[in-house]
């Protein structure tokens, strides 16, 4: 074992120019804002993406989706209720100027509830419709996908209208979350088996049928961060404990204490896909892809290389995020010591799949790093330091710690630690390990 002999150094030893980092930390929205640019309210990430869709974005299809006030507000607020089978609320439901939601109790008694225009709010709508009513169209996260293709065969969980924000139009620009979506005829309905109930004050409330689940972290979305408690939204933006199972005819108990309310780094989960909500505010303090571009050249420029074949290695460009290059860095997942792609060590009464490494002997996957390129997920701007483990993607200490304590929805009961930039569920004890390079010998 020849480690102590070999020159080693963490990234955070190299030499990174603090002043040229300082100036690309910031967002473009900071940097030169011209007075009538759109008041941007936040955006929302779908997790899983290393910052684009694998076929690309295209329309209102995208792995992120800007929420702008609106030249013209269209929010929407409850109003008139009736009781069905009155002429009311027949005319309510087939009118197409006039949202409404129906609460489907039996046969013979549906509850139709009247929505008016609400000049103060913009409404937005996300799922997996892509009728004219839905602003972001979603679809099923695979883990690991390259390609749409790989996801077309899953029959889909998530609703075709899954849920609406509303955001004030007047600061703060508040934004909460409701679980359903109006169709195109401006109506949401409740049929008999979704579960449903009168309120106390008399109004009516339901959840849909694979619910939308919302986690606020604690302390906010920065290197503090803390995972919160997942709960779900109902119809009419009430809070409740989660139900046993996603689709459970009961619904968990009522939350009183928390709201709709979306924060910095607050999570959506749509059973099938998770969306990263990140406010206007706490995305200018976010680094930029300029940003991890430069720290990916900051890396490359120390000049790491395989202690086995001492070639230098470097981190592919931004745009070439899929394909393996020549001198892309490989790791050991189970001691995190950085080489170029060798075929020493191959165990292959193992499957090929556990590699031995040459520098401490332990066993373990051997994969290719990949750089986080969605700068959304990021807490902090540390330099990429860690790996999640089993992808290889690479971002920051505090990124990786904050992601690997999540934990996801995950089918229809059960929750996992996944990687934020490419959904697949964390292994090993931790979740991600920290990269070992050795620096240049001359």
């Amino acid at each position: 074992n020849n480690e102590k002999s070999v020159p080693q150094l963490l990234i955070r030893d190299l030499n990174f120019e603090k002043k040229s980092l300082a100036k690309l930390m910031f967002s473009p929205d900071q940097e030169n804002h011209p007075s009538k640019a759109p008041v941007k309210y936040g955006e929302l990430i779908v997790l899983g993406y290393n910052g684009s869709l694998p076929n690309g974005d295209r329309g209102r299809r995208k792995s992120r989706f800007a929420l702008f006030k609106r030249p013209k507000a269209n929010g929407v607020k409850p109003s008139t209720v009736h009781i069905a089978c009155t002429p009311q609320a027949a005319k309510a439901i087939s009118n197409k100027d006039q949202h409404s939601i129906s609460y489907t109790l039996s046969r013979a008694q549906t509850v139709v509830v009247e929505y008016t225009h609400d000049s103060n709010t913009d409404m937005f709508q996300i799922g997996r419709s892509t009728e004219s009513p839905i602003d972001f169209v979603v679809t099923d996260t695979v883990p690991g996908s390259q390609s749409n293709s790989d996801t077309q065969s899953v029959q889909s969980t998530i609703s075709r209208f899954a849920c609406r924000i509303i955001c004030e139009r007047n600061p703060p620009f508040t934004a909460r979350i409701y679980a359903a979506g109006f169709d195109s005829s401006k109506n949401i309905f409740l049929g008999e088996k979704a579960a449903k109930w009168k309120t106390s004050d008399g109004q009516m409330d339901g959840l849909t049928t694979n619910g939308v689940l919302v986690m606020h972290p604690r302390n906010g979305f920065t290197e503090d961060s803390k995972p919160g408690v997942w709960r779900e939204i109902s119809v009419c933006g009430n809070v409740f404990s989660l139900r046993e199972t996603r689709s459970a005819q009961q619904r968990g108990k009522m939350v009183e204490n928390e709201t709709n309310q979306l924060q910095d780094g607050s999570l959506i989960d749509l059973c099938g896909a998770t969306l990263l909500w990140r406010t206007a505010e706490g995305l200018s303090r976010t680094p930029t892809v300029k940003h991890l571009e430069a720290l990916r050249q900051e890396i490359n420029a120390a000049r790491p290389q395989c202690p086995v074949g001492f070639n230098t290695l470097a981190f592919p460009s931004m745009k070439r995020k899929d394909v393996v290059d020549e001198k892309q860095p490989w790791v050991y997942l189970n001691c995190g010591h950085v080489h170029g792609y060798h075929n020493w060590g191959n165990k292959e009464e193992r499957d090929g799949k556990d590699r031995e490494c040459p520098m401490c002997r332990s066993v373990g996957p051997y994969v290719p790093l990949w750089l986080g390129c969605e700068a959304g997920f990021y807490v902090d701007a540390g330099p990429p330091t860690h790996a999640f483990s089993p992808c290889g993607h690479v971002c920051s200490e505090k990124t990786t710690a904050y992601w690997s304590q999540i934990p996801l929805p995950h089918g229809t009961h059960t929750f996992h630690a996944a990687c934020p930039f490419c959904a697949h569920q964390l292994a090993g004890e931790q979740g991600y390990i920290r990269l070992i390079f050795q620096g240049p010998l001359d």
